[in-house]
């Protein structure tokens, strides 16, 4: 009993650390956009890539767990989240902002599979309760993030730095997690593709990353100020925060597939609002919303596609698709029709598929 209980406590102390460091690295995206289009002279299609150069990197962190998950260890993901962070920190040139954000993001695919999967199985009945507090602390690196970087001046540089500084000691300080045993080569029996639910997943976390990434632009392009853009995204995070640490109690009072719907209607409606009367005062309650849609997503593909130690990756990869694609579209989207149509796209999107998932709740 004695060593389960200091296993756990490894495993909280590295997860949480971990997810803390992936809130700040990947909320710092959006309200550095602006400096880095100043800084390399690019339009903002072209820094959009930076917050799917992230995606990429994470969707290659899940197929290096998909094909050798036993490689993974805790510290060796911090080392590469600190290596990207690193990478990002120079401002050498725009290409190697990129790399950096393609580092970064490889370590936390990595780190998103590994201790999704581990919590909802280390903790027994409590863990989709679990799944949602790991998520929850990925808002509190999230929340600090964008005000730190508004204390330094809105130098990525110097925001980008302390990251990797923070990873460098969580290292120091992680304890060793034992890795799993790699998987089988070939899919076994508990194996189960479900495209249906795996497609709400790549419209969510697209929905999430585009909120995150590009949501500061819009808020500037609405009237705000970058200062206050920012301000506006750590509340945001304060926001997502909140919902995430309910997910404590509501994951055992509301099915995960229909808390999944609640949440896409809910941000809708926060999207039309932040479009049609105040884009500050609505982007802040979108933050509660997003912040419900991977946990819930994750428990219902997961328990719906079986037990192979393949389908922890197959469902961070597909919300990696939308996170990959969203930014993009969305970004030339914005470029062709203006900065101030990004919530009315958001709400039309959210809420086309949040009809479709109560469709799919009553044929279920």
């Amino acid at each position: 009993m004695r060593q389960m209980l200091r296993a756990e406590a490894g495993l909280l102390f590295a997860g949480m650390a971990t997810f803390v460091l992936m809130g700040a690295g990947q909320s710092l995206y959006g309200p550095a956009l602006p400096a880095f289009t100043r800084a390399f002279g690019v339009g903002l299609s072209e820094a959009g890539l930076l917050i799917s150069a992230h995606w990429v990197g994470a969707a290659v962190g899940v197929t290096l767990m998909f094909l050798r998950g036993h490689w993974a260890t805790p510290r060796r993901v911090l080392l590469v989240m600190a290596l990207g962070a690193a990478m990002v920190a120079t401002g050498a040139a725009w290409g190697l902002t990129l790399a950096g954000a393609v580092v970064f993001g490889t370590g936390y695919g990595a780190a998103t599979t590994i201790y999704n999967r581990r919590f909802l199985n280390a903790f027994g009945a409590r863990g989709p309760a679990m799944v949602g507090q790991l998520n929850a602390v990925f808002g509190l690196g999230a929340i600090a993030a964008p005000l730190i970087f508004v204390a330094l001046g809105s130098q990525p540089q110097l925001s980008y730095g302390l990251v990797a500084g923070l990873a460098l000691l969580a290292f120091l300080g992680a304890g060793s997690v034992r890795p799993e045993a790699p998987p089988p080569l070939a899919h076994g029996p508990g194996f189960r593709l479900r495209l249906d639910i795996l497609a709400f997943g790549v419209a969510a976390i697209g929905v999430e990353a585009s909120l995150i990434g590009l949501g500061p632009t819009a808020l500037i392009a609405a009237g705000e100020t970058e200062a206050h853009a920012a301000q506006l995204l750590s509340a945001f995070f304060v926001a997502f925060l909140a919902a995430r640490v309910g997910l404590l109690w509501l994951a055992d009072a509301v099915p995960a597939f229909a808390l999944l719907v609640l949440a896409l209607f809910g941000a809708g409606l926060c999207a039309l609002g932040a479009a049609s009367l105040s884009a500050a005062w609505f982007f802040v309650p979108l933050g509660g919303f997003a912040g419900l849609f991977f946990p819930p997503f994750y428990v219902t593909a997961a328990a719906r596609m079986g037990s192979d130690p393949r389908v922890s990756p197959s469902i961070i990869a597909a919300g990696l698709i939308g996170g990959i694609a969203a930014p993009l579209l969305m970004g030339g989207l914005m470029s062709w029709l203006g900065d101030g149509q990004f919530f009315w796209i958001i709400a039309a999107f959210t809420l086309s598929t949040a009809a479709a998932g109560l469709l799919s709740l009553r044929r279920a």
